[in-house]
């Protein structure tokens, strides 16, 4: 019984820790060429090569390996997401929560919203 208690009480840690949180581009780019956040674009390479983020990893969503792509960031610097209009990034966020990651940030309405406030991409 004690064992159930501790399990449970972890796992609603976990709950509780590992929160998704949607950021409006005015937030998401505060974070923009910080070298503690992990940037990552999750569009497919095509994309990404046709204007990104500067700073942003490309790791597609499509990729076979998108998991086992994920699962190699590190766990305790915060991880920022984008896509094209914010489908994608919101379940690779939900994905990050399910590996463990605890701080997580997705671009509401990705690139969209990100060129339609008129800020620069890299290529």
């Amino acid at each position: 019984m004690k064992s159930l208690i501790t399990f449970s009480l972890f796992f609603v840690s976990i709950s509780v820790f590992s929160q998704i949180r949607l950021l409006e581009v005015d937030e998401f780019k505060q974070v923009v060429g910080n070298k503690n956040v992990q940037i990552i674009d999750v569009r497919t390479p095509y994309e990404y090569n046709s204007g990104h983020i500067q700073g942003a990893v490309n790791i597609d969503y499509y990729a076979s390996d998108f998991e086992k792509q994920l699962a190699k960031l590190d766990k305790n610097i915060p991880i920022y997401f984008y896509c094209h209009s914010g489908v994608r990034s919101a379940k690779a966020a939900k994905t990050m929560k399910a590996l463990g990651f605890t701080k997580i940030y997705d671009l509401k309405g990705g690139m969209v919203a990100w060129k339609k406030a008129g800020l620069k991409v890299s290529r």
